[in-house]
């Protein structure tokens, strides 16, 4: 048995388990900070992969996300790889096509390529000397009391490590996990959503893109949708989120043809009708989990990150800018009480449950915002009053989209306030509301005679009123 010590050091040793997107930048943190860090990954060196396996959503940078990033000198490199999505373009059945903001102007999302973000993460850390990167380690146990670690390699031998702090960074299906499924007062749960997904490309056209750029499309049809992220080599990334059922019952190729004709009509010049009846059928609709569980810590010896401690559906885009967050927060608190694992690891679970369950609570929520809701006249009326009461107050009210992509501020305290708001906003239209329908009737009834010869100038004005465009009047937010 193959014995890998931890290099002489005062620093302690810390084993990352799992080189994903979360692994490879929570690796740069630990390593800044001198501890000897050992990443352990079971698949092989994507780096150096012919064929990247895993999942391929396209993913959206956001301010989180790229705080993180900043912290260990990545951010600006990463920006430079991606693409700034300023709005939402909503794309009716009928073809034509409504942008939706995000933010205030300036502020944008951005579409990065999940595989060269990993590759990216983890040449960095392969950067500092107090880092080895282990590929083809699958992790087999590991104890609680002593940080003992066992992994088996694809050649049949197994590899041992003592680890003072062992970060679980594995996954949605984390073999870290385990272990705190065996304890006791350790709560878990996995929901899988009706809906799966399906992954579509849209080619360049004459070298250029198919649509505008600069926009997460979407295609909402009330109970599925799809949505299309723009690529630096000028595809687009579609993806056909729709119940299962309804995949199932599309067969053959003409079937999907008459089934985008009549939902996405005008995708299929753009992807083209071959290219579509291949693509449909290349991979089955993947499933999609949501993961919630707590505490994320076992005494001083083990904490979760990422999809291990809170996988979420993607319709929110905030599944890596929660993870990379989780990085930043266990920095801040290594920061805060001085790197003692005793104090550090409760205080973690403390603060990040509740906001890790409440970002998923709201990827949930949004996935019927953004297939149904965006359809509806008085969602973008909302939109548009939050837009200028922000504009206005912007200290008092913010749009729960703002706080939660351009802000840190805590995902659960973004909810607790957006519900304050509405209710405040709800309130102040319904008094609006009957306070001038009763000033009506009272005018109405007081200078009934005056109303009715002010009725035609007023009807003039009305028109004139409706037939000029405030700029920016449909504005508002994956």
């Amino acid at each position: 048995m193959e014995k890998l010590e931890g290099r002489q050091s005062r620093k302690k040793v810390v084993a990352v388990v799992g080189g994903g997107l979360v692994g490879a930048l929570n690796a740069c943190f630990f390593a800044k900070r001198g501890f000897n860090v050992h990443v352990f990954e079971s698949r092989e060196d994507i780096r150096k992969a012919k064929i990247v396996k895993g999942r391929s959503i396209n993913l959206a940078l956001s301010h989180r996300g790229r705080q993180a990033l900043k912290h260990v000198g990545m951010e600006d490199k990463i920006i430079s790889k991606g693409i700034p999505m300023h709005a939402r373009m909503i794309h009716s059945l009928s073809g034509k096509q409504s942008p939706i903001p995000y933010g205030r102007k300036g502020q944008y999302i951005l579409s990065v390529d999940r595989a060269n973000l990993n590759k990216e993460l983890l040449s960095e850390a392969e950067t500092y000397p107090n880092t080895t990167l282990n590929f083809e380690h699958k992790l087999q146990d590991w104890s609680a009391d002593t940080g003992l670690m066992t992994f088996s390699r694809s050649d049949g031998s197994k590899d041992q490590i003592h680890a003072d702090l062992i970060v679980g960074c594995d996954g949605a299906f984390s073999a870290t996990r385990k272990q705190f499924l065996r304890r006791s007062r350790f709560n878990y749960s996995q929901t899988y959503i009706p809906h799966g997904y399906m992954e579509l490309t849209m080619p360049p056209v004459n070298g250029e893109f198919a649509m505008k750029p600069n926009y997460l499309h979407i295609w909402p049809r009330n109970t599925f949708m799809m949505i299309a992220l723009p690529n630096l080599d000028k595809t687009f990334t579609c993806t056909l989120f729709m119940p299962f059922e309804d995949f199932e019952k599309i067969t053959t190729g003409d079937e999907v043809i008459q089934f985008f004709q009549s939902y996405f009509p005008d995708t299929i010049p753009l992807i083209g009708v071959e290219a579509l009846k291949k693509d449909y059928f290349r991979l089955p609709a993947q499933a999609m989990v949501s993961v919630k569980c707590s505490p994320y810590h076992i005494g001083d010896k083990c904490v979760l990150m990422g999809d291990a401690a809170h996988a979420v559906v993607p319709f929110y885009g905030q599944g890596m800018n929660a993870g990379f967050e989780d990085c930043i927060v266990f920095d801040e608190l290594m920061e805060q009480f001085n790197e003692d694992f005793c104090a550090v690891l409760p205080e973690y679970t403390r603060v990040r449950v509740p906001d890790d369950h409440a970002i998923a609570d709201l990827a949930m929520y949004n996935y019927v915002e953004m297939r149904a809701h965006v359809n509806s006249k008085w969602f973008l009326f909302r939109k548009y009053v939050d837009n200028v009461l922000h504009f206005f107050l912007p200290k008092t009210i913010i749009p729960l989209y703002t706080m939660v992509t351009f802000t840190r501020i805590p995902y659960h305290h973004a909810v607790e306030r957006w519900h304050w708001q509405n209710k405040v906003i709800n309130y102040g239209l319904l008094l609006s509301a009957v306070g001038a329908v009763l000033g009506g009737s009272y005018l109405l009834t007081k200078h009934s005679q005056q109303v009715n010869n002010l009725a035609v100038p007023a009807e003039k004005m009305w028109t004139r009123l409706v037939s000029f465009r405030i700029p920016g009047m449909m504005t508002t937010q994956m």
